[in-house]
């Protein structure tokens, strides 16, 4: 008998604490009064209004239990039933150990093996794709848990870098589970590692550990050191989405759902039309949520679902991209 990967459930977790752009703005511009101007433009061009922190004494693995286990009862199992917990995220709790681990223990996943996942915002259909992989190549295997979390603001300098602008905490997760029937449909996947340089956190690793001159010149910390092209995802989820339907003999126009990065609005509303499907086939939360980084596709699918955007049936096709760079899609048929 064939072993498909379906999801059967899907959580997500936002923190309390809210920053919104109005107030952002005007700890920028304590800072300089120029970049007023800047966060402006990041709004018009992106959408986000606000953006929500976890606790100073939260880590990356707090976030991503309470997305398990809201996953976990919408499944309708229990963290024991867990066979492999799969976690997307660039913000570690440590360089290691790995945060899933972490994470397995604090939910009780007592049975699970467990996986970092370490694609950036590619993670979560990354994941999916290696999670579905795992179900169909072992009789074993009946529960996989697939995480995306982020809390970059906590490794940024959130109070005076105008890029904190981006960094929302957050995590979002899905349960995939065993089927006779098509679930998963297929995956794609892409890097160009000649950005690796172009943003991301660059003492602390063996490239630089971390010192005392390290620390203070701030490379420690998560900083855009050059912009990616707009191409870079403008052009880059189109060829995903082709790829995924090519992979899996399906039509664009059978798309019923098409989670992307939540980054910028207008490159959603870019590339739906430049793969002539119509907006409405998208969801988005950057703007009541902000991006969340490894954490927000999950949520957004969690978000489309759970307001019956998406129904059984339906087609939703997954699309990531994040620093490095890498892409990665994934294409579901909902049970």
């Amino acid at each position: 008998m064939a072993r498909y990967a379906t999801i059967i459930g899907t959580g997500r977790y936002l923190p309390p604490i809210e920053r919104t752009n109005e107030q952002f703005k005007q700890d920028m511009m304590a800072v300089n009064p120029a970049l007023g101007e800047v966060v402006d433009k990041f709004e018009a061009s992106t959408g986000i209004k606000t953006r929500w922190y976890a606790a100073d004494d939260w880590a990356t693995s707090d976030l991503a239990a309470e997305a398990a286990k809201d996953a976990l009862a919408d499944a309708g199992i229990k963290a024991e039933d867990l066979d492999w917990i799969l976690l997307g995220t660039d913000s570690p709790d440590y360089i290691t150990p790995a945060t899933s681990v972490v994470v397995q223990h604090k939910i009780g996943a007592v049975n699970a093996g467990t996986v970092d996942v370490g694609c950036a915002c590619a993670s979560f259909p990354t994941g999916l794709a290696l999670g579905a992989g795992l179900i169909a190549t072992n009789p074993y295997i009946k529960y996989i848990l697939v995480i995306g979390a982020y809390m970059m603001h906590k490794l940024a300098d959130w109070k005076t870098d105008v890029v904190s602008f981006f960094y929302g905490d957050g995590a979002g997760a899905a349960v995939l589970a065993v089927s006779d029937k098509p679930g998963f449909v297929c995956s794609t996947a892409f890097a160009d590692g000649s950005y690796h340089k172009h943003w991301g956190i660059y003492s602390g690793g063996t490239y630089e550990p971390a010192t005392v001159e390290s620390v203070q010149a701030g490379r420690t910390k998560v900083r855009l050191i050059t912009p990616f092209p707009p191409d870079v995802n403008n052009v880059g989820w189109p060829k995903r989405m082709r790829e995924l339907a090519a992979h899996g003999n399906f039509d664009l126009q059978d798309v019923d759902m098409a989670i992307f990065t939540q980054v910028r609005l207008n490159s959603i509303q870019l590339v739906m039309q430049d793969l002539g499907l119509p907006i409405e086939r998208a969801h988005w939360i950057m703007d009541k949520w902000g991006y969340t980084g490894s954490a927000c596709l999950p949520m957004c699918f969690d978000d489309a679902r759970k307001l019956g955007k998406v129904k059984s049936g339906d087609l939703v096709t997954f699309v990531g991209s994040g620093v490095g760079y890498n892409q990665a899609g994934a294409a579901f048929i909902m049970p």
